[in-house]
Protein backbone atom coordinates (compact mmCIF):
# COMPACT_ATOMS: atom_id res chain seq x y z
CA UNK A 1 0.00 0.00 0.00
CA UNK A 2 1.44 3.35 -1.01
CA UNK A 3 2.08 5.77 1.84
CA UNK A 4 -0.04 8.93 1.51
CA UNK A 5 1.63 12.29 1.15
CA UNK A 6 4.28 13.87 -1.03
CA UNK A 7 6.92 11.15 -0.56
CA UNK A 8 9.18 13.66 1.20
CA UNK A 9 9.74 12.90 4.91
CA UNK A 10 12.09 15.04 7.00
CA UNK A 11 13.03 13.68 10.43
CA UNK A 12 15.84 16.10 11.16
CA UNK A 13 16.03 17.29 14.74
CA UNK A 14 18.37 20.29 15.08
CA UNK A 15 18.10 20.41 18.87
CA UNK A 16 18.74 16.68 19.19
CA UNK A 17 21.64 16.86 16.75
CA UNK A 18 23.16 19.73 18.75
CA UNK A 19 22.99 17.64 21.94
CA UNK A 20 24.71 14.72 20.22
CA UNK A 21 27.46 17.04 18.95
CA UNK A 22 28.04 18.35 22.48
CA UNK A 23 28.09 14.80 23.82
CA UNK A 24 30.66 13.67 21.25
CA UNK A 25 32.82 16.69 22.03
CA UNK A 26 32.73 15.82 25.75
CA UNK A 27 33.74 12.22 25.11
CA UNK A 28 36.51 13.31 22.72
CA UNK A 29 37.79 15.77 25.31
CA UNK A 30 38.13 12.88 27.76
CA UNK A 31 40.20 11.05 25.13
CA UNK A 32 42.57 14.00 24.78
CA UNK A 33 42.99 14.15 28.55
CA UNK A 34 43.42 10.48 29.25
CA UNK A 35 43.91 8.23 26.22
CA UNK A 36 47.66 7.65 26.46
CA UNK A 37 49.07 5.59 29.29
CA UNK A 38 52.59 4.69 30.41
CA UNK A 39 54.63 1.89 28.86
CA UNK A 40 56.59 0.35 31.74
CA UNK A 41 59.78 -1.70 31.44
CA UNK A 42 59.58 -4.99 33.32
CA UNK A 43 62.92 -5.84 35.01
CA UNK A 44 64.63 -8.68 33.13
CA UNK A 45 68.38 -9.41 33.10
CA UNK A 46 69.85 -7.37 30.20
CA UNK A 47 72.07 -10.28 29.17
CA UNK A 48 68.99 -12.21 28.09
CA UNK A 49 68.65 -9.81 25.17
CA UNK A 50 64.87 -9.74 25.52
CA UNK A 51 62.88 -6.76 26.81
CA UNK A 52 59.39 -6.99 28.32
CA UNK A 53 57.00 -4.04 28.53
CA UNK A 54 53.72 -3.49 30.36
CA UNK A 55 51.20 -1.01 28.97
CA UNK A 56 49.77 0.36 32.24
CA UNK A 57 46.04 0.82 31.65
CA UNK A 58 45.32 1.27 35.36
CA UNK A 59 46.03 5.02 35.05
CA UNK A 60 42.83 5.79 33.13
CA UNK A 61 40.25 7.88 35.04
CA UNK A 62 38.20 4.75 35.79
CA UNK A 63 41.26 2.64 36.52
CA UNK A 64 41.29 0.02 33.79
CA UNK A 65 41.75 -0.94 30.15
CA UNK A 66 37.94 -0.91 29.82
CA UNK A 67 37.96 2.91 29.87
CA UNK A 68 39.05 2.79 26.22
CA UNK A 69 36.29 0.33 25.33
CA UNK A 70 33.59 2.33 27.10
CA UNK A 71 34.62 5.52 25.32
CA UNK A 72 34.58 3.74 21.94
CA UNK A 73 31.16 2.18 22.63
CA UNK A 74 29.66 5.56 23.56
CA UNK A 75 31.12 7.27 20.48
CA UNK A 76 29.89 4.42 18.27
CA UNK A 77 26.37 4.64 19.71
CA UNK A 78 26.25 8.45 19.56
CA UNK A 79 27.45 8.61 15.97
CA UNK A 80 25.05 5.81 14.99
CA UNK A 81 22.07 7.73 16.38
CA UNK A 82 21.35 5.12 19.05
CA UNK A 83 21.97 7.36 22.08
CA UNK A 84 20.16 10.68 22.25
CA UNK A 85 19.43 13.17 24.99
CA UNK A 86 17.82 11.42 27.95
CA UNK A 87 18.51 7.88 26.70
CA UNK A 88 18.80 5.19 29.34
CA UNK A 89 22.05 3.30 28.67
CA UNK A 90 22.12 -0.40 29.58
CA UNK A 91 24.98 -2.91 29.66
CA UNK A 92 25.45 -6.56 30.60
CA UNK A 93 28.55 -6.38 32.78
CA UNK A 94 29.53 -6.83 36.39
CA UNK A 95 33.10 -5.68 35.94
CA UNK A 96 35.31 -2.84 34.86
CA UNK A 97 33.39 -2.14 31.64
CA UNK A 98 30.29 -1.20 33.63
CA UNK A 99 32.35 1.04 35.92
CA UNK A 100 33.76 2.93 32.92
CA UNK A 101 30.40 3.12 31.15
CA UNK A 102 28.78 4.54 34.27
CA UNK A 103 31.47 7.24 34.25
CA UNK A 104 30.67 8.26 30.66
CA UNK A 105 26.91 8.10 31.21
CA UNK A 106 27.20 10.45 34.17
CA UNK A 107 29.43 12.77 32.09
CA UNK A 108 26.61 13.03 29.53
CA UNK A 109 23.80 13.25 32.09
CA UNK A 110 22.29 9.90 31.11
CA UNK A 111 20.85 7.17 33.36
CA UNK A 112 22.90 3.96 33.33
CA UNK A 113 21.93 0.41 34.33
CA UNK A 114 24.38 -2.49 34.63
CA UNK A 115 22.87 -5.99 34.54
CA UNK A 116 24.96 -8.45 36.54
CA UNK A 117 24.85 -11.73 38.49
CA UNK A 118 23.78 -11.63 42.13
CA UNK A 119 27.24 -13.00 43.01
CA UNK A 120 28.99 -9.79 41.89
CA UNK A 121 31.36 -8.45 44.54
CA UNK A 122 30.12 -5.54 46.67
CA UNK A 123 33.26 -3.60 45.69
CA UNK A 124 32.31 -3.63 42.00
CA UNK A 125 28.69 -2.70 42.76
CA UNK A 126 29.94 0.20 44.90
CA UNK A 127 32.19 1.47 42.08
CA UNK A 128 29.37 1.42 39.55
CA UNK A 129 27.06 3.23 41.97
CA UNK A 130 29.83 5.73 42.82
CA UNK A 131 29.82 6.79 39.16
CA UNK A 132 26.04 7.19 39.20
CA UNK A 133 25.02 3.84 37.78
CA UNK A 134 22.27 1.49 38.94
CA UNK A 135 22.74 -2.27 39.25
CA UNK A 136 20.14 -4.86 38.24
CA UNK A 137 20.77 -8.46 39.27
CA UNK A 138 20.07 -11.85 37.70
CA UNK A 139 20.44 -15.27 39.32
CA UNK A 140 22.09 -16.86 36.29
CA UNK A 141 24.99 -15.07 34.55
CA UNK A 142 23.82 -16.35 31.15
CA UNK A 143 20.58 -14.39 31.59
CA UNK A 144 22.40 -11.03 31.60
CA UNK A 145 22.15 -10.50 27.85
CA UNK A 146 18.40 -10.99 27.58
CA UNK A 147 17.69 -8.95 30.70
CA UNK A 148 19.79 -6.07 29.36
CA UNK A 149 17.84 -6.13 26.09
CA UNK A 150 14.55 -6.22 28.00
CA UNK A 151 15.48 -3.24 30.17
CA UNK A 152 16.65 -1.22 27.18
CA UNK A 153 13.36 -1.92 25.38
CA UNK A 154 11.31 -1.18 28.50
CA UNK A 155 12.97 2.21 29.02
CA UNK A 156 13.21 3.12 25.36
CA UNK A 157 16.97 3.25 25.87
CA UNK A 158 20.01 1.64 24.27
CA UNK A 159 21.80 -1.63 25.09
CA UNK A 160 25.51 -0.97 24.44
CA UNK A 161 26.22 -4.72 24.06
CA UNK A 162 29.99 -4.72 24.52
CA UNK A 163 30.28 -8.36 23.46
CA UNK A 164 28.89 -7.63 19.99
CA UNK A 165 30.16 -4.12 19.31
CA UNK A 166 33.66 -4.08 20.85
CA UNK A 167 35.52 -5.05 17.69
CA UNK A 168 33.64 -2.63 15.43
CA UNK A 169 33.46 0.37 17.79
CA UNK A 170 37.23 0.91 17.86
CA UNK A 171 39.04 2.51 14.92
CA UNK A 172 41.76 -0.15 14.62
CA UNK A 173 43.64 1.81 11.92
CA UNK A 174 44.86 4.25 14.53
CA UNK A 175 43.22 7.35 16.02
CA UNK A 176 45.11 6.91 19.30
CA UNK A 177 44.09 3.30 19.86
CA UNK A 178 46.04 1.20 22.32
CA UNK A 179 47.86 -0.51 19.44
CA UNK A 180 48.98 2.75 17.84
CA UNK A 181 50.03 4.09 21.25
CA UNK A 182 52.18 1.03 21.99
CA UNK A 183 54.10 1.27 18.70
CA UNK A 184 54.65 5.01 19.06
CA UNK A 185 56.02 4.50 22.58
CA UNK A 186 58.25 1.65 21.43
CA UNK A 187 59.89 3.74 18.69
CA UNK A 188 63.05 4.62 20.63
CA UNK A 189 63.54 1.26 22.38
CA UNK A 190 66.38 -1.09 21.41
CA UNK A 191 63.87 -3.55 19.87
CA UNK A 192 61.13 -1.16 18.67
CA UNK A 193 59.01 -3.74 16.84
CA UNK A 194 57.90 -6.43 19.32
CA UNK A 195 58.14 -10.08 18.43
CA UNK A 196 54.95 -10.71 20.39
CA UNK A 197 52.02 -8.75 21.78
CA UNK A 198 50.18 -10.68 24.52
CA UNK A 199 46.58 -9.87 25.52
CA UNK A 200 43.60 -11.60 27.08
CA UNK A 201 40.11 -11.81 25.62
CA UNK A 202 36.93 -10.71 27.38
CA UNK A 203 34.89 -9.20 24.58
CA UNK A 204 37.65 -9.86 22.05
CA UNK A 205 37.86 -6.16 21.18
CA UNK A 206 41.48 -5.64 22.29
CA UNK A 207 42.80 -8.66 20.41
CA UNK A 208 40.85 -7.59 17.30
CA UNK A 209 42.31 -4.08 17.51
CA UNK A 210 45.89 -5.32 17.85
CA UNK A 211 45.53 -8.07 15.24
CA UNK A 212 44.08 -5.73 12.62
CA UNK A 213 46.55 -2.95 13.37
CA UNK A 214 49.54 -5.29 13.01
CA UNK A 215 48.36 -6.29 9.55
CA UNK A 216 47.39 -2.77 8.52
CA UNK A 217 50.84 -1.41 9.45
CA UNK A 218 52.54 -4.53 8.03
CA UNK A 219 54.39 -5.29 11.26
CA UNK A 220 55.86 -8.79 11.64
CA UNK A 221 54.73 -8.82 15.29
CA UNK A 222 52.63 -11.84 16.25
CA UNK A 223 49.58 -11.75 18.50
CA UNK A 224 49.21 -14.20 21.39
CA UNK A 225 45.93 -14.42 23.30
CA UNK A 226 45.96 -15.87 26.81
CA UNK A 227 42.80 -17.46 28.16
CA UNK A 228 41.90 -18.55 31.71
CA UNK A 229 40.64 -22.00 32.54
CA UNK A 230 36.97 -22.67 31.85
CA UNK A 231 36.78 -20.04 29.09
CA UNK A 232 35.41 -20.85 25.63
CA UNK A 233 37.87 -18.77 23.60
CA UNK A 234 40.76 -21.28 23.70
CA UNK A 235 38.82 -24.44 22.72
CA UNK A 236 36.72 -22.47 20.24
CA UNK A 237 39.90 -21.21 18.54
CA UNK A 238 41.63 -24.61 18.57
CA UNK A 239 38.60 -26.39 17.13
CA UNK A 240 37.68 -23.50 14.80
CA UNK A 241 34.20 -23.51 16.33
CA UNK A 242 32.72 -20.03 16.89
CA UNK A 243 29.69 -21.52 18.65
CA UNK A 244 31.76 -23.17 21.39
CA UNK A 245 30.35 -22.84 24.91
CA UNK A 246 31.55 -24.05 28.30
CA UNK A 247 28.79 -22.82 30.59
CA UNK A 248 31.50 -21.86 33.08
CA UNK A 249 32.05 -18.32 34.33
CA UNK A 250 35.68 -17.21 34.52
CA UNK A 251 37.26 -16.60 37.93
CA UNK A 252 39.66 -14.10 36.33
CA UNK A 253 37.58 -10.94 36.02
CA UNK A 254 37.72 -9.06 32.75
CA UNK A 255 38.77 -12.00 30.56
CA UNK A 256 37.42 -15.43 29.73
CA UNK A 257 33.81 -16.10 28.74
CA UNK A 258 31.43 -19.08 28.81
CA UNK A 259 30.86 -18.61 25.08
CA UNK A 260 32.91 -17.33 22.14
CA UNK A 261 31.72 -13.73 21.92
CA UNK A 262 30.77 -12.14 18.57
CA UNK A 263 33.58 -9.54 18.86
CA UNK A 264 36.32 -12.19 19.04
CA UNK A 265 38.15 -12.49 15.70
CA UNK A 266 40.04 -15.80 15.69
CA UNK A 267 41.56 -15.11 12.27
CA UNK A 268 43.86 -12.36 13.62
CA UNK A 269 45.24 -14.49 16.48
CA UNK A 270 48.58 -16.25 15.88
CA UNK A 271 48.74 -18.27 19.09
CA UNK A 272 46.58 -19.03 22.11
CA UNK A 273 47.82 -20.02 25.54
CA UNK A 274 45.54 -21.46 28.21
CA UNK A 275 46.58 -20.33 31.70
CA UNK A 276 45.45 -22.00 34.94
CA UNK A 277 43.78 -19.57 37.35
CA UNK A 278 46.31 -20.36 40.08
CA UNK A 279 49.11 -19.47 37.63
CA UNK A 280 47.44 -16.10 36.92
CA UNK A 281 47.30 -15.28 40.62
CA UNK A 282 50.86 -16.48 41.24
CA UNK A 283 52.03 -14.23 38.40
CA UNK A 284 50.24 -11.14 39.67
CA UNK A 285 51.82 -11.63 43.10
CA UNK A 286 55.19 -12.15 41.41
CA UNK A 287 54.66 -8.80 39.67
CA UNK A 288 54.18 -7.06 43.00
CA UNK A 289 57.37 -8.57 44.41
CA UNK A 290 59.36 -7.64 41.31
CA UNK A 291 58.03 -4.12 40.69
CA UNK A 292 56.01 -3.03 43.73
CA UNK A 293 52.90 -2.74 41.54
CA UNK A 294 49.70 -4.53 42.53
CA UNK A 295 47.40 -5.50 39.68
CA UNK A 296 44.29 -7.54 38.95
CA UNK A 297 44.13 -11.18 37.94
CA UNK A 298 43.94 -10.61 34.18
CA UNK A 299 47.35 -8.94 34.32
CA UNK A 300 48.68 -12.12 35.87
CA UNK A 301 47.24 -14.14 32.99
CA UNK A 302 48.98 -11.81 30.54
CA UNK A 303 52.27 -12.08 32.40
CA UNK A 304 52.23 -15.87 32.54
CA UNK A 305 51.90 -15.98 28.76
CA UNK A 306 54.49 -13.23 28.24
CA UNK A 307 57.04 -14.94 30.53
CA UNK A 308 56.59 -18.18 28.61
CA UNK A 309 57.25 -16.45 25.29
CA UNK A 310 60.28 -14.61 26.70
CA UNK A 311 61.69 -17.94 27.90
CA UNK A 312 61.22 -19.43 24.42
CA UNK A 313 63.13 -16.52 22.89
CA UNK A 314 65.94 -16.88 25.43
CA UNK A 315 66.16 -20.64 24.82
CA UNK A 316 66.37 -20.07 21.07
CA UNK A 317 68.99 -17.35 21.43
CA UNK A 318 66.71 -14.73 19.87
CA UNK A 319 66.76 -11.11 20.95
CA UNK A 320 63.74 -8.84 20.76
CA UNK A 321 60.83 -7.49 22.77
CA UNK A 322 57.45 -8.58 24.10
CA UNK A 323 54.58 -6.26 25.08
CA UNK A 324 51.63 -7.05 27.30
CA UNK A 325 49.05 -5.14 29.35
CA UNK A 326 48.65 -4.17 32.99
CA UNK A 327 44.86 -4.14 32.78
CA UNK A 328 43.81 -2.67 36.12
CA UNK A 329 45.02 -2.01 39.64
CA UNK A 330 44.93 -4.53 42.45
CA UNK A 331 43.03 -2.38 44.93
CA UNK A 332 39.75 -3.77 43.52
CA UNK A 333 40.88 -7.30 44.42
CA UNK A 334 42.34 -6.89 47.91
CA UNK A 335 39.73 -9.26 49.35
CA UNK A 336 39.91 -11.79 46.51
CA UNK A 337 43.02 -12.35 44.38
CA UNK A 338 45.37 -10.81 46.94
CA UNK A 339 43.78 -12.60 49.91
CA UNK A 340 45.31 -15.92 50.96
CA UNK A 341 42.04 -16.90 52.65
CA UNK A 342 40.03 -16.27 49.48
CA UNK A 343 42.49 -18.21 47.32
CA UNK A 344 42.41 -21.16 49.74
CA UNK A 345 38.60 -21.11 49.85
CA UNK A 346 38.61 -21.61 46.06
CA UNK A 347 40.89 -24.60 46.33
CA UNK A 348 43.80 -23.01 44.49
CA UNK A 349 47.43 -23.82 45.30
CA UNK A 350 49.75 -21.10 44.03
CA UNK A 351 53.00 -22.67 45.25
CA UNK A 352 53.85 -24.81 42.17
CA UNK A 353 53.30 -21.85 39.86
CA UNK A 354 55.26 -19.51 42.11
CA UNK A 355 58.17 -21.98 41.87
CA UNK A 356 57.98 -21.86 38.06
CA UNK A 357 58.13 -18.08 38.16
CA UNK A 358 61.07 -18.07 40.56
CA UNK A 359 62.99 -20.40 38.25
CA UNK A 360 62.15 -18.20 35.27
CA UNK A 361 63.37 -15.07 37.05
CA UNK A 362 66.64 -16.78 38.04
CA UNK A 363 67.45 -18.64 34.83
CA UNK A 364 65.24 -17.50 31.99
CA UNK A 365 63.84 -21.03 31.70
CA UNK A 366 60.13 -21.78 31.90
CA UNK A 367 59.58 -25.41 32.86
CA UNK A 368 56.57 -27.27 31.62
Amino acid sequence: MEHPGTGDVDRSDPAGRAWVERAIAAVEADAVRSADTHLLVYPLPPEWGVDLYLKDESTHPTGSLKHRLARSLFLHALCSGWITEGSTVVEASSGSTAVSEAYFARMLGLPFVAVMPVSTSPEKVALIEFHGGRCAFVDDASAMYDEARRLAAETGGHYLDQFTHAERATDWRGNNTIAESVFEQMALERHPVPEWVVVGAGTGGTSATFGRYLRYRRHPTRLAVVDPEGSAFFPGWVEDEPGWTTGTASRIEGIGRPRVEPSFLPSVVDRMIRVPDAASLAAVRHLERATGRRAGGSTGTNLWGAFRLVAEMVAAGRTGSVVTLLCDGGERYAHTYHSDAWVASRGMDLAPYAAVLDEFAATGRFPA
